[in-house]
């Protein structure tokens, strides 16, 4: 006798359902794998954004606030004329606290370029791309994403609002669609010494 081997007819319908499946379900992964690249780099340029704006705040307030030395600490711009003896209504009367300049006839939002001094006019730049998009870069990143930085004073602020500068920073795609809009405050508050002990 002769013995043969073969697929029954149930075999070949449980092959077929299950190659129906793989074929109608492929498309699908895949558009599920590229929703979630592409958010994927929605949330990296939000971080990267507020890597950004993080840095920016860090910033010195004003270049006019280093005019005594560009090599000290940055201190308080008498924007209002109301600053005597280097302090300013509130300022602790203590040497290695806040101090102000004495005077300063110059617009809070100065846009004059220093190298040497790291200001946070020097933040603000018109749409940029966040990641590398060379064609070199073996990231190979799949849409661009732009940022965009903007220091005004606020208009709508509780007080007096030369004292505060707004950093507005806005993340769009490639069709100028609004991913975030990240939002901060810097205040006109100079900066403190460290005490430094003698032994």
């Amino acid at each position: 006798m002769v013995k043969k081997s073969a697929f029954t007819l149930i075999e070949l319908i449980f092959a077929i359902v299950v190659i129906s499946i793989s074929v109608t379900s492929l498309p699908m992964m895949t558009q599920t794998t590229s929703k979630a690249i592409d958010g994927n780099l929605v949330q990296e340029a939000i971080f990267a954004a507020s890597a950004e704006l993080n840095g920016a705040v860090t910033a010195h307030w004003d270049e006019n606030s280093m005019i005594d030395d560009k090599d000290s600490l940055a201190r308080v711009i008498d924007i209002d004329d109301n600053c005597t003896d280097n302090r300013l209504l509130g300022h602790i009367n203590q040497p290695l606290h806040r101090r102000c300049l004495d005077s300063s006839n110059t617009d809070p939002l100065d846009t004059t370029d220093d190298s040497d001094i790291y200001a946070l006019e020097d933040m603000a730049h018109d749409s940029q791309n966040i990641f590398d998009t060379d064609a070199t870069n073996a990231q190979g990143y799949k849409r661009k994403y732009n940022s965009t930085v903007d220091i005004t004073r606020p208009a709508n602020f509780n007080g007096s609002n030369d004292h505060i500068k707004e950093i507005l920073l806005t993340v769009t795609d490639t069709d100028s669609n609004t991913i975030t809009i990240l939002r901060t405050y810097s205040a006109n508050i100079g900066e403190i010494d460290y005490y430094k002990r003698a032994y």
